[in-house]
């Protein structure tokens, strides 16, 4: 399919109206980023529906529709999330991150977050205060690959085998993701539509709308970010005893910043403050997390009806590996991607797809699945709870079909669209949105600031 076929797929999955796909405006082909899979299609198509779908809930807002335009290139270099502060390029990896030859096979273990780094280390035996990465590298040369997956996991930590994809298809895991959809909307509780304020032709189509943005790596942030482009009043609800990636420079243009503690009463209460006016939930923790403090969907549609939910996981809601910590580039490595790119390469060594295009083109899944679901709530009523998962977007980007010659082309540069802003991290230089929005362009009004910036209350409705 090409990107436009892949948007009207995505489209129709939400039950949105045809006629509006008549307003997207795609150019560009792959390959674009050296890839044999088609990661600009999936870049491309997943932005255009968020903003097509933002732009669909203005329209029954009372504004007119209008004209989204996306440029393949623009949305791959986007998805690549880079960005500078002071002018200089963060480093995206811990030391320890990245894949390692073991006895029978490869292991990418993610160790970017200190706990998860040192978990991992003592798994191999090693002293997380004098190990190095040669020290992991012997350590994990002694180990059978799928072992070292099992105790990590056991351990809570993150780390994956690397896998073909028939032997990710033959894992009950496979085989569950398999059956499962791209992502799902469900109605979870009857309520009257919510009141939003009526839209002036001049005015972001979520201009009004509050989320409530509960997320940390990567996708979720980026899901967020791209809602508060198009005028939503996005709130970073972050606990003040949890670590963040660099990237969270990046990805809060655009959003205000609390801290709220969840293991204290007073944060709960202070929750409960937010979600009484929020029209969004968007959250990233492992399942059952936020549940178990009280704010599982179903609870927030009894304490907010007409709410949407919007659950991120790492490999879906069914099979064996529901309950199982991830991030993108161990999903990638899990379900062969690693393994059938560097097959394409022909050097016999496993490689990473050029950008984190589960995250990304998840969070871009996020926005859509939440403007859908707001659509449908102002039309039907009701709460809603949409599932996405990094796995189901990888199983959705596999389908996509692969790219003869896609790793032959140079990486092209991104010079032409960075821009730059004050934000509370310093100065800071990063890709302006790919979504083109004639009438109302996208925009971030909001400077990026750190985690518990602003105070856990709304600020007074501006519509913007």
């Amino acid at each position: 399919m090409n990107a436009s076929e892949v948007l009207r797929d995505i489209w129709r999955r939400a039950g949105l109206p045809e006629e509006a796909l008549s307003l997207a405006r795609l150019t560009g082909a792959d390959p674009v980023l050296p890839s044999s899979f088609a990661v600009g299609s999936a870049a491309q198509s997943t932005v255009a529906a968020a903003a097509l779908a933002a732009c669909e809930l203005g329209h029954l807002r009372g504004a007119a529709r209008q004209q989204v335009g996306v440029d393949m290139l623009h949305a791959a270099l986007e998805c690549t999330g880079w960005f500078s502060l002071d002018g200089q390029v963060p480093d995206p990896w811990d030391a320890f991150s990245g894949l390692y030859r073991c006895a029978d096979g490869w292991v990418r273990v993610h160790a970017n977050f200190a706990h998860h780094r040192d978990g991992a280390l003592r798994l191999m035996k090693l002293d997380p205060a004098v190990a190095t990465r040669a020290d992991a590298e012997a350590a994990m040369a002694t180990w059978h690959a799928r072992d070292f997956e099992d105790a990590a996991a056991a351990a809570g930590l993150v780390a994956t085998a690397l896998r073909r994809f028939d032997e990710w298809d033959a894992t009950p895991q496979g085989q569950a993701m398999a059956a499962q959809p791209l992502f799902t909307i469900e109605r979870i509780g009857d309520a009257p539509p919510l009141a939003l304020p009526p839209l002036r032709e001049d005015q972001r189509p979520l201009s009004g709308v509050r989320v409530l943005d509960l997320t940390r790596v990567l996708a979720g942030p980026v899901g967020g970010r791209s809602l508060a482009a198009y005028g939503a009043n996005v709130m970073l609800v972050n606990s003040p005893k949890l670590p963040n990636i660099s990237a969270i420079a990046d990805t809060s243009r655009g959003k205000l910043s609390a801290h709220v503690d969840l293991q204290t009463e007073e944060g709960r209460a202070a929750l409960q403050r937010l979600v009484a006016d929020a029209h969004v939930f968007v959250q990233g923790y492992r399942p059952g997390g936020l549940a178990a403090r009280g704010f599982g969907p179903e609870e927030l549609a009894r304490q907010r009806p007409g709410i949407v939910c919007v659950s991120l996981s790492a490999y879906g809601t069914q099979g064996p590996w529901a309950n199982r910590r991830g991030f993108d580039s161990l999903v990638q490595t899990a379900m062969g991607f690693n393994h059938a790119e560097g097959e394409a390469a022909g050097d016999g060594k496993p490689k990473p797809l050029p950008m984190q295009i589960l995250d990304e083109a998840t969070g871009y899944l996020i926005a859509f699945g939440a403007a859908a679901a707001m659509w449908r709530q102002q039309q039907e009523g009701g709460s809603w709870h949409v599932r996405v998962s990094l796995a189901q977007t990888g199983q959705w980007l596999r389908g996509l079909g692969r790219v003869p010659g896609g790793l032959s082309i140079p990486k092209p540069s991104f010079d032409a669209y960075v821009e730059t802003s004050d934000s509370g991290f310093g100065r800071l230089a990063a890709l302006r949105h790919s979504a083109q929005l004639l009438r109302t362009p996208a925009a971030w009004t909001r400077p990026s600031m750190p985690p518990g910036s602003h105070p856990a209350v709304w600020p007074p409705l501006a519509m913007a």
